[in-house]
């Protein structure tokens, strides 16, 4: 898959697609693994739902371990609106550039974003994977549709996050005394998976790529002549 759909028919339909399709083999993570994280960010003031042509500025970072190994950032412009369950057509494009633009090949992406906690069970965590060919894991601070308790107020808890009875994530208490995150297993991660690459590379209550990936996109931003 290489080619980003360009309305919200060709997205769900895509998407659709990516679901039936029979699943690739299980990614089984390295003794050190390369984590990436991508984060997407909008101009400042967009309100609402936005707009198609809004501009995006997407920042990547990877790190073996806690060791920040390279850094990445892209522009591009948004080909829809904002609806729920279609962020690719606002930051895909531009999230997969600044993921291809990292110095070096990364075993596992975190993408702020769902996997499996979708209407169509392929949130852009699944899709962003599918089109990199590169294992993904999703974190977002609120789920989609999923629902599950809390886990227990100490850093590593984790609670099952449900959907149609099938755990698609947990949510994971990466620091002791802050709101858990919710965990998405995406392309060839399960929940479990998921979980494991987080933990590994969590000081702060966002996994450190996915934080600098943040820090990389808001920084293009600020930089940018609109």
């Amino acid at each position: 898959m290489s080619i980003w759909p360009a309305t919200a028919d060709e997205l769900i339909a895509t998407q659709q697609a990516l679901a039936a399709a029979a699943r690739p083999p299980p990614w089984h993570p390295p003794t050190d693994p390369i984590v990436a994280g991508c984060f997407a960010c909008l101009l400042r003031g967009v309100s609402g739902a936005g707009a198609p042509g809004d501009p995006v500025w997407a920042g990547a970072a990877e790190y073996r371990g806690l060791r920040c190994i390279g850094r990445a950032s892209a522009r591009g412009t948004a080909s829809g609106r904002y609806l729920p369950g279609l962020l690719a057509l606002r930051v895909g494009p531009s999230l997969e550039a600044a993921v291809r633009a990292l110095p070096e090949a990364a075993d596992v992406l975190i993408v702020d974003a769902t996997g499996y906690d979708h209407p169509r069970r392929a949130g852009l965590a699944v899709h962003l994977g599918a089109v990199l060919g590169m294992p993904t894991v999703g974190v977002t601070h609120r789920t989609l549709l999923a629902a599950g308790d809390w886990p227990s107020d100490e850093r590593s808890a984790v609670s099952p996050l449900l959907l149609d009875g099938d755990i698609v994530g947990y949510w994971l208490r990466t620091r002791a005394g802050r709101r858990p995150v919710a965990i998405h297993a995406g392309w060839r991660t399960d929940a479990a998976t998921a979980v494991r690459v987080v933990l590994g590379v969590s000081r702060h209550r966002t996994p450190t790529p996915l934080r600098e990936a943040r820090r990389m996109a808001r920084v293009a931003r600020a930089h940018a002549k609109c």
